[in-house]
């Protein structure tokens, strides 16, 4: 072979070596990318994930009331009474609706007094919670709530009524999810499947109807919060929402409270009173 020969030939496997190097160099690249690419990609899918998880955890979770509280009992018509042993006078009635914003300002301005004076025997508390909203969404909201506050022992009542007012959905807007009304009760020590069952199956949709009729009708309840102090209805200003006011009210009623003339529903007869109005 000639000299020329044999330097062509060389040259020939040089630049077949470079095509090589520069084919493997590129597969190389190509492959990097695509490492890249899949690292980025499961990157933001965990970051997805991540986000997801984190709106997905629980933010409402139900406490239990620790403070000062009566024996609390439940009568046969579904209301919760709340009174120390032997206290009978003077008796406080709250007329309530789950839903209804002015009851949630009541319980958190004035439910702590309540729950002391009757908690050192000042006062005889019968709770009404009633379906006062016929018009959705709020009708079903509350028809949710007071079904479920019936379905929880009355033991456990005064954590689960603070609890459903404490997440009480914005006006207007759909809520009090049954899977809520049964977290809620888990976290209470109380949602089993009993009353899981009682939830979902409205299984007391009948005995509300009733507290209900009792309310509007018999009570001739118009508005809530309606608070009666022996029958006699309080002021929403000056009274119902004045913890002070309030305290001071009952403890001049003890002075001088006649024995309750009961009702078939086992509360004294009022006149009506009320600030919320349902809305049909």
């Amino acid at each position: 072979m000639s000299k020329a020969a044999r330097q062509r030939t060389a040259r020939e496997r040089l630049a077949e070596e470079r095509q090589k190097q520069a084919l493997k160099e590129k597969r190389n690249r190509a492959m990097m990318i695509s490492l890249s690419a899949i690292a980025i990609l499961a990157l933001v899918v965990g970051i997805g994930v991540y986000y997801a998880n984190k709106k997905a955890a629980r933010t409402q979770k139900a406490t239990a009331y620790s403070g000062p509280l009566a024996p609390v009992s439940r009568d046969g018509d579904g209301s919760i009474v709340m009174a120390a042993q032997g206290a009978t006078t003077p008796l406080l009635e709250v007329f309530e609706d789950f839903q209804c914003p002015i009851c949630k300002e009541f319980e958190q301005v004035s439910g702590p007094t309540i729950k002391k004076l009757a908690a050192t025997g000042k006062v005889k508390v019968v709770y009404h919670p009633f379906q006062l909203f016929q018009q959705e969404p709020l009708a079903s909201n509350t028809r949710r709530a007071a079904n479920a506050a019936l379905c929880a022992p009355a033991d456990k009542w005064v954590s689960y009524h603070d609890t459903l007012f404490k997440y009480q959905p914005a006006e207007g807007s759909k809520g009090f999810a049954t899977k809520d009304l049964n977290l809620w009760a888990q976290d209470l020590g109380f949602g089993d499947a009993a009353f899981q069952k009682c939830v979902s199956g409205t299984e007391k949709a009948g005995q509300l109807a009733t507290m209900t009729k009792n309310a509007l009708n018999d009570r001739k309840v118009t508005g809530t919060p309606t608070v009666y102090l022996d029958g006699k209805p309080l002021n929403l200003q000056n009274q119902i929402m004045n913890p002070q006011a309030l305290e001071t009210s009952i403890l001049a009623a003890a002075k001088t409270s006649p024995a309750a003339t009961p009702t078939p529903g086992g509360s004294v007869t009022p006149t009506p009173s009320g600030s919320a109005t349902p809305k049909k």
